[in-house]
């Protein structure tokens, strides 16, 4: 508490008033976690979010006024094992691009998981949450010049390694991560798929699964995902494409939506299509998920960064607040992180301020193909456990 002075009937009187450690000032507040988009104030306290509404009083105040205020926005698929795997970028550069919270999905396995930790999580500016790759070295071979699939080698599945390294860090570990497509997995088909569920049913986890060129067919590995987990690259090219060549959408894509299967889009080097996207958005089959899959190949195009990938969205015709919510709420309740992506009182202090600008704006997806949007948003602020963050800004 905190009080202000003014003067009636000649005297000095003081009043008591609620303050705030930060408050950001005057920007639209998009919540989707509580349904609000209003211009208005949000303010911090020790760490979390203590408050919404105008008028607010902070120790520190920030003007946002003409800028979006969304709660810390979650990037559900990165590569940031930056030294330690060769596809792995530095965690600092995707918190320049409005992220508060990265999640690595699969980058190291539970052989290399410890260094992972101490390396690169544990001295990060950001939240950095993983998913455990079932392959006991993680990816270990992606580059320009070497392009071994982890999954490939049967050998490598690592499932009680996985299982003690899960149960020894479950504060920074999600759920596991498998690979399976012809590059992933070579000929190993759904074994290393089946694997993981193993392993995700015993620590009670859920997965994340990449799926690229048949073998398997994403038939095959949806057929095999439960409530909760996730697919992601689900809006990818051909051949594996949510998309039929009619304009619908498989059912069994229908069908793995309605069991509670999660659809991630995992943009990446080859795994996004404009052509897909039309069509699952024409058919009313919105991602539950946006995200970058940002790694060393795609970090310079196509992919650059989530702010890029929602913006993709936008201009494809999605709604502000639903691309909001595919970024914030939606992958926090993947994670079963109710205290992500959410401004609701007692929640963890994360903020993104964003510009939202109006123009002509070149995209490109992972086949190719060149498009013109009007929109773009772009990183204004950061803020961290209720820190305005001048060096990530």
């Amino acid at each position: 508490m905190g009080s202000i002075t003014f003067r009636a009937d000649g005297l000095d009187r003081k009043i008591k008033v609620m303050m705030f450690d930060l408050v950001l000032k005057g920007g639209r507040v998009i919540d989707p976690s509580q349904g609000i988009d209003a211009v208005t104030d949000v303010g911090f306290r020790a760490g979390r979010v203590a408050g919404i509404g105008g008028g607010l009083l902070g120790t520190v105040e920030h003007s946002v006024a003409g800028k979006i205020v969304t709660p810390g926005l979650i990037d559900l698929h990165t590569h940031v094992y930056w030294g330690g795997t060769s596809l792995g970028v530095d965690p600092l550069r995707l918190a320049r691009g409005g992220c508060t919270t990265l999640v690595d999905t699969g980058s190291a396995g539970p052989g290399n998981y410890s260094g992972f930790l101490e390396h690169v999580i544990k001295p990060s500016p950001v939240r950095i949450i993983a998913y455990l790759n079932i392959s006991f070295a993680g990816i270990y071979g992606f580059s320009k010049r070497i392009m071994v699939g982890e999954s490939g080698d049967l050998r490598l599945m690592a499932p009680i390694d996985a299982v003690e390294t899960i149960h020894a860090h479950r504060d920074t570990i999600a759920g596991i991560k498998v690979r399976v497509g012809h590059h992933a997995s070579q000929n190993s088909g759904t074994i290393p798929l089946d694997i993981a569920r193993l392993v995700a049913e015993e620590v009670g986890l859920p997965m994340m699964v990449h799926i690229d060129h048949p073998p398997p067919t994403l038939e095959d590995v949806l057929i095999r995902m439960r409530k909760g987990d996730i697919l992601t690259h689900c809006f990818r090219p051909f051949p594996n494409s949510p998309a039929t060549v009619s304009g619908k959408i498989h059912d069994y894509v229908l069908e793995a939506r309605d069991r509670g299967v999660i659809f991630d889009i995992g943009h990446g080097m080859g795994s996004f299509s404009f052509d897909t996207a039309r069509v699952m958005l024409a058919n009313g089959f919105a991602p539950d998920c946006i995200s970058s899959d940002v790694h060393a190949l795609c970090i310079d195009g196509p992919a650059f960064d989530l702010l890029t990938t929602m913006s993709k969205f936008l201009c494809l015709g999605m709604p502000l607040v639903e691309v909001v919510r595919a970024a914030t709420v939606a992958p926090a309740k993947a994670m079963e992180r109710g205290d992500l992506g959410t401004f609701k009182t007692g929640s963890i202090g994360d903020a993104s301020i964003l510009s939202f600008d109006e123009g002509r704006f070149d995209y490109v997806d992972s086949t190719g193909e060149q498009l013109i949007g009007r929109e773009r948003i772009s990183a204004h602020g950061i803020v961290i456990d209720g820190q305005w963050r001048e060096d990530l800004c």
